[in-house]
């Protein structure tokens, strides 16, 4: 039975509880991304981040993932949720759980999900720093986020 679930959110993100709604009982192995909010990019100093979407597109973004996930990992369940807003440092932006029977394709598969979320889904970060601000899309604008 599949407990995927994907959603978008201005509620601050509980990690935890999020993460234990895709253990299913036939898994062994959880793996769970929390991206939160670093100080420094590339050096600079960041002071928050706000991120927009364009909601209706980016959840179906997020079930083709989803649908694609389950195609090339052994995995049994997905949730991601993405909040939206502004989010100050060490607040969490979106958390990705994978429940698998094992866990290397729990990892594989959270690994591919967040590069594939940055790459294809319509979520857009501006980041606020102390010197200026830059809206960031994707990851080809922005190597590690």
């Amino acid at each position: 039975m599949k407990t995927d679930f994907f959603e978008i959110t201005t509620d601050a993100l509980n990690v935890g509880a999020i993460a234990r709604r895709v253990v299913p009982k036939t898994c062994g192995a959880i793996v769970t991304l929390d991206g939160f909010v670093r100080q420094f990019t590339k050096k600079r100093e960041t002071l928050y981040l706000e991120y927009e979407a364009f909601e209706p597109m980016a959840l179906k973004e997020m079930e083709k993932l989803i649908a694609q996930a389950h195609e090339q990992f052994e995995i049994a369940s997905v949730g991601i949720v993405h909040r939206l807003g502004k989010m100050e440092i060490g607040e969490t932006s979106v958390v990705i759980s994978v429940a698998a029977p094992h866990r290397r394709a729990a990892f594989e598969a959270c690994e591919w999900l967040i590069k594939e979320l940055k790459r294809t889904v319509p979520i857009w970060k501006k980041e606020v720093y102390r010197d200026g601000e830059t809206w960031i899309e994707g990851e080809s604008q922005s190597a590690v986020n």
